[in-house]
């Protein structure tokens, strides 16, 4: 029986063009599942082949834990009665009592032959993905083969992936049969095996289209930044290259336009913007905002923020219809990004003005004289006041060396009075709304002055609440708020698992 083993392993690892390992690994999972049903209970049971001579042994098994946490008699132990028997066993491993081996010839034949073949085909699955990954291959081609639930599976070689209908280009219909290009998004495994995942929305799609029609991207003379899309409609992409002799958009763009015209037509007549990137934040927002033409631009770094000003007739190009211009701009370079009228910036310009001018005025115990002083010199915050260079307020001539003392002296008061004010307000929050990844002292005071002072009281709101409190940009009050709430899901999933083990 030892010797058909080996042959058997060494035919079908042949037929399937699989390693003979997962060939053995399959037969043991037979043998084990055949050997179970000689018991009434459920066990857990190991059956080991010697590789080389074909001999099997097989052992039913117990799972060592800890003391006071035994749920199944028959297929647990605890670590004191495990010790007994082996006395360095740790607590996960597993206490074996070997049983007779049961005839290979007994075992029901289509009971084997479907864990042998089940295996065989995981295998086969992973063989596979595996081999196509090593291809380094993003870009799938393929065929619908079907539809399932309104998401399409395709059939490329022997690879089966799935476009899951919230990944399709909108109003795309693709029928069985129909040729079909996607991205490769994630694997995702499932209780089948492991399945692609794939996109034809992803910013990354149509980055690796224009990679397949610029050969200079492939050569690395020509790299693409980032990407932005609204499928089907509209998308930016921001181009670079260090090579003076290449145009970047010229080279995107095509002879009469043929390389973007290829992309456009995968994409469902997607328009492409090609826009040339810069280590320069304004100027990269300037581009990313064509056909546009920028005024003037006002670069907030704390926030992350612009201001952008265009005359009143580029408004509604900079804007776009329904938005999409400034938000895939925004989307292609990180940056917020606020448009308006000279006359709305100076609006605003000048309310930003009006509350610096009476918060010096407060908080420095001076006239307004002195705070537009300040102001025209470019003083924006106490602090610049309390610690610039003596040297550099002794420049401004309205001002003489005592007053400079006095104004310095002043603004480093009013800090620290704000600084225990902040302190005291910071008693009333506990420690793990403070210790939350993402928070800060700042936005815990504005948090305490909105009453919210504890983890639950974060979690509680909702997204649109925190941007009121704290003015805080949509994607970090998102994650602020999901990072609040995490510990209740985790107190879910323990729930929900301790109710499993009282069931069993």
């Amino acid at each position: 029986m030892s010797r058909e083993l080996l042959m058997l392993a060494d035919a079908l690892a042949r037929e399937k063009n699989v390693e003979r390992e997962i060939v053995f690994q399959a037969l043991e999972s037979a043998l084990a599942s055949a050997t179970k049903k000689r018991f009434s209970e459920e066990v857990d049971v190991r059956v080991s082949i010697d590789r080389e001579s074909g001999d099997y042994e097989s052992f039913r098994r117990w799972q060592v834990v800890p003391d006071g946490e035994l749920e199944d008699h028959d297929l647990q132990i605890i670590l004191t009665e495990a010790r007994k028997q082996i006395s360095d066993i740790e607590i996960g491993e597993f206490i074996e009592e070997e049983l007779e081996p049961i005839e290979f010839g007994r075992i029901g034949a289509q009971a084997a032959k479907q864990v042998i073949l089940q295996r065989i085909r995981e295998a086969e699955r992973e063989q596979i993905l595996k081999d196509f990954l090593e291809r380094g291959e993003v870009i799938i081609n393929g065929t619908v083969k079907r539809l399932e639930r309104g998401d399409v599976i395709v059939e490329s070689g022997k690879i089966e992936a799935r476009l899951p209908r919230d990944q399709m280009i909108p109003k795309e219909n693709l029928r069985p049969g129909d040729r079909v290009r996607a991205y490769m998004l994630r694997i995702e495994r499932t209780q089948r095996g492991p399945q692609i995942i794939l996109s034809r929305t992803a910013p990354e799609f149509i980055m690796k289209l224009f990679e397949l029609e610029v050969p200079e991207i492939e050569q690395g003379m020509l790299i693409i930044k980032s990407a932005a899309r609204d499928p089907g409609v509209r998308a930016k992409i921001a181009v670079f290259t260090a090579d003076r002799r290449i145009d970047p958009i010229g080279t995107c763009v095509g002879v009469r336009g043929s390389r973007v015209q290829a992309v456009t037509h995968e994409l469902a007549g997607e328009r492409v913007d090609i826009v040339l990137w810069s280590e320069d934040p304004a100027e990269f927002v300037i581009g990313a905002l064509a056909p546009a033409n920028v005024s003037s631009i006002v670069v907030d770094e704390e926030r992350h923020a612009m201001d952008v000003v265009v005359d009143e007739a580029e408004l509604a190009v900079a804007i776009g219809r329904g938005g999409q211009n400034v938000r895939l701009a925004s989307e292609l370079t990180g940056w917020q990004i606020n448009i308006m009228t000279a006359d709305e910036s100076a609006e605003k310009t000048e309310v930003e003005r009006q509350k610096l001018r009476e918060s010096f005025m407060e908080k420095l115990d001076v006239d307004g004289e002195v705070a537009d002083i300040l102001i025209d010199e470019g003083f924006s915050t106490l602090e610049e006041v309390a610690y610039v260079p003596v040297a550099e307020m002794m420049e401004i001539e309205a001002f003489d060396e005592e007053t400079v003392n006095e104004l310095r002296n002043r603004a480093r008061n009013a800090l620290l009075t704000a600084a225990i004010a902040q302190e005291e307000k910071l008693e009333t929050t506990s420690q793990d709304l403070l210790d939350l990844e993402g928070m800060d002292r700042d936005l815990a005071v504005k948090l305490a002055d909105a009453k919210v002072f504890t983890r639950d009281d974060l979690a509680d709101l909702g997204v649109d609440e925190l941007i009121d409190i704290a003015g805080l940009d949509e994607e970090r009050a998102k994650d602020l708020i999901m990072k609040a709430r995490a510990h209740w899901f985790a107190s879910e999933e323990q729930a929900e698992a301790g109710g499993a083990a009282d069931g069993r």
